[in-house]
């Protein structure tokens, strides 16, 4: 498989999981199955409004926001966290809160806007395609990773307590996330990878969120067998 092929597949991957990432919000939360398709369909609008600038837009021109795309991605991790607590705490009290506290998650927020647009320029510098058809794909991928993941989670009968739950998860992550991911930008930008030893960074990172999401299901199993 050539390298081309690899790109694409990765991008497809990171944007299914954004689109997951979104699916748990709606799938957790006490929201209809409009509004499940509304939420869906504002990616799939937004993907197609990135792409069709998106091969007008170099990579480089997006190396002068990064340090603003950490400061934002620090202040999404901290909102996730707190909502994450706010709805456990008011769904241990008896009250559903899970219809508004949903949205830090499943709402466009600027890590979300980041990917998309991220995946479209991306796509638009590996494929010679027009930017209208790289937007219609990423949106039609968004578009079903959400949907499809939402009524998965849906199925599964979980309270608004594991979106909390899920949520303080997803905020350590990106906390981790914004440790890790510079000093891996570091090592590609001083061609470590051409050693063969610029993969290891990414390493960590990956650990790290395998640790998190097994204890996050490790704790939720042990308080129902409580």
């Amino acid at each position: 498989m050539d390298s081309t092929a690899l790109t694409v597949i990765g991008i497809l991957i990171g944007i299914l999981l954004f689109g997951i990432k979104t699916g748990i919000g709606c799938g957790f939360s006490n929201i209809t199955t409009r509004e499940i398709l509304t939420i869906g369909g504002s990616y799939f609008i937004l993907a197609i409004l990135f792409g069709s600038v998106a091969d007008r837009i170099s990579l480089d021109a997006l190396g002068g926001v990064s340090s603003i795309g950490m400061g934002v991605h620090i202040l999404v991790s901290l909102l996730l966290i707190i909502t994450g607590i706010y709805t456990q705490k008011k769904w241990n009290s008896g009250k559903d809160v899970s219809r508004h506290t949903f949205l830090v998650l499943s709402m466009p927020c600027p890590v979300c806007l980041g990917a998309l647009a991220l995946s479209c320029i991306l796509l638009a510098s590996t494929l010679e395609i027009s930017g209208l058809k790289i937007g219609l794909l990423v949106g039609s991928a968004f578009f079903i990773a959400i949907v499809g993941s939402s009524f998965l989670f849906r199925k599964l009968g979980k309270t608004p307590e594991t979106l909390g739950g899920i949520m303080m998860m997803l905020g350590i992550y990106y906390l981790l996330g914004v440790m890790f991911i510079p000093a891996y930008m570091q090592t590609k930008q001083m061609n470590i990878s051409s050693t063969g030893g610029g993969e290891i960074g990414i390493i960590p990172l990956l650990v790290c969120g395998a640790i998190v999401l097994v204890s996050f299901f490790l704790a939720n199993a042990r308080r129902h067998d409580q």
